[in-house]
């Protein structure tokens, strides 16, 4: 079951298969994610303190898990904030829209790898936290 943290963000636990071989997760578009996937990125060779992120997306539907390494996601709904630590591959950060998402303390050996419901679009982008607020509904 998911943990909720905000009604379109939650932590998702992965089904993780596996022997004596070792271990195997697979993460089937509509199946395990609650959207079809039409990108998959992932940040990685992140230097030490940099911070990424700084966005929301009016529409976009993500899925974030960290392959390997750790780093913080501090996901903000427009009026509250939570800090999230990934370091788990078999566990998953759905961003939903309007998410406003920031993520920093990078491990070295950090790959986030993130799935989305759409291809990459600038117009989807709110870059400044003001206007987010804003388009939030919440106002300033």
């Amino acid at each position: 079951m998911p943990v909720e943290i905000f009604p379109n963000c939650a932590l998702y636990p992965l089904d993780v298969l596996g022997d004596e071989r070792g271990s195997l997760i697979a993460i089937e578009g509509g199946r395990d994610v609650p959207f079809e996937i039409a990108r998959v990125y992932y940040i990685f060779g992140t230097q030490p303190d940099v911070e990424r992120g700084f966005h929301a997306h009016r529409d976009l539907n993500q899925y974030a898990v960290c392959v390997t390494g750790s780093c913080t996601v501090m996901v903000d709904n427009g009026s509250e904030r939570r800090t999230i630590a990934l370091g788990r591959p078999d566990e998953a950060l759905r961003l939903g829209p309007m998410i406003w998402h920031e993520m920093r303390d990078f491990s070295p050996d950090c790959v986030l790898m993130v799935l989305a419901d759409a291809h990459y679009e600038e117009a989807d982008y709110i870059r400044d936290y003001d206007q987010f607020v804003v388009a939030a509904g919440l106002g300033r």
